[in-house]
């Protein structure tokens, strides 16, 4: 009895009247558009891949599809924080600077280590160790990030574009404007290598999926994700801890980033210091040709792994078109414009 009183005193206080059946039987934001972007994104990806294998005999080749994977991976990666980050109704323009950086980190460590000649020094790095230092790094610039926006109120779009800079410069700083090459098979069998048959870059991308779909479906940490992109006022007043939970969530974004990074220098056995350009680009592409709304609260990382596939499918059949890189710069603008429009168009009447 005391309960249903409350519930009325609420009402009349918030000034609620009687719901209609309709309003009451319409499902909540997250599931009404969830399903359908994952819908939109299948049938694209489905017309896409048709489309290429009928202009171009090359594309649905075992070599090139393995070819294709091994490049959408990193992009995987890279949108899984991304992600994370677009459903709390923020973004990330640096992860493009920040792989760069984490990448030549771990290069360096691993061929040069760390020499100190006051104190007559030299700390040397193994693989894993040179490995965790990078993505340790890309964990602190994450952080960095969510505390300059928490603390400081400063928008992400600003915070994270100031990152990119600081990161692109601190990248030509390390590397002294040069690669660094020469990394040895054991790192090279990261980004080239092959585990059951499967290159060892889509496993590690696959185990990345599997712990971001575990975060969000799963935990609370996950619910509170979703509910501080749906109205962050509301969280604050029901306890989340909003500005923690956004600082975690760069953390894990810097961190994937790193990861990423660590895979483009295994590919390539070398750390380049203009890597990683554009990144940020192809990431967002992904999450919004995922469904995931840049208003934040909606989305989910099976379909940001559709909008990554999509991304690197375009772009292998762009290659194999022999279509002009400016033109697929034009290609990948209007695809997201066209996400974008798509995302607008089923949020009407939210």
């Amino acid at each position: 009895m005391s309960q249903n009183m409350h519930e009325i005193t609420s009402d009349e206080r918030t000034g609620a009247s009687q719901k209609s059946p309709t309003a009451d039987s319409r499902p909540p934001r997250l599931e009404r558009g969830l399903p359908l972007a994952k819908f939109q994104s299948l049938i694209a990806l489905f017309l896409l891949c048709l489309a290429l294998s009928i202009m171009s005999d090359k594309f649905l080749t075992f070599s090139n599809l393995w070819n294709v994977m091994r490049q959408i991976s990193v992009n995987i990666c890279i949108s899984v924080g991304m992600t994370l980050i677009v459903l709390t109704a923020g973004i990330d323009l640096s992860v493009g600077s920040v792989l760069a950086l984490c990448g030549a980190i771990t290069a360096g460590l691993l061929k040069n280590g760390i020499e100190l000649p006051g104190q007559n020094l030299f700390i040397g790095f193994t693989v894993l160790g040179a490995i965790l230092a990078g993505i340790l790094s890309g964990s602190a610039l994450g952080a960095f990030n969510g505390w300059a926006i928490t603390k400081f109120k400063v928008p992400p779009f600003v915070a994270t574009l100031a990152m990119l800079t600081v990161a692109r410069g601190l990248t030509m700083l390390w590397t002294g404007g040069f690669p660094i090459s020469g990394l040895g098979d054991t790192f090279l069998f990261i980004g080239t290598g092959w585990f059951l048959g499967i290159p060892v870059p889509v496993w590690i991308s696959i185990v990345v999926v599997a712990l971001a779909v575990f975060l969000t479906d799963k935990t609370r940490i996950g619910r509170y994700i979703y509910a501080i992109g749906g109205n962050e006022s509301a969280s604050r007043l029901s306890g989340i801890n909003v500005n923690r939970v956004k600082i975690v969530v760069y953390t894990i974004a810097g961190a994937l980033a790193a990861v990423g990074g660590i895979m483009v220098t295994s590919r390539l056995d070398s750390a380049q210091p203009n890597a990683g350009i554009s990144y940020e680009l192809d990431s967002i592409a992904a999450v919004v040709i995922g469904g995931t709304s840049l208003s934040g609260g909606r989305g989910s990382i099976l379909g940001t792994v559709l909008g990554a596939l999509i991304i690197g499918v375009l772009n292998n059949g762009l290659v194999l078109l022999n279509v002009s890189p400016f033109w697929q710069q034009v290609v990948k603008g209007l695809v997201i414009l066209l996400a974008v429009i798509i995302d607008k168009s089923n949020g009407k009447g939210e």
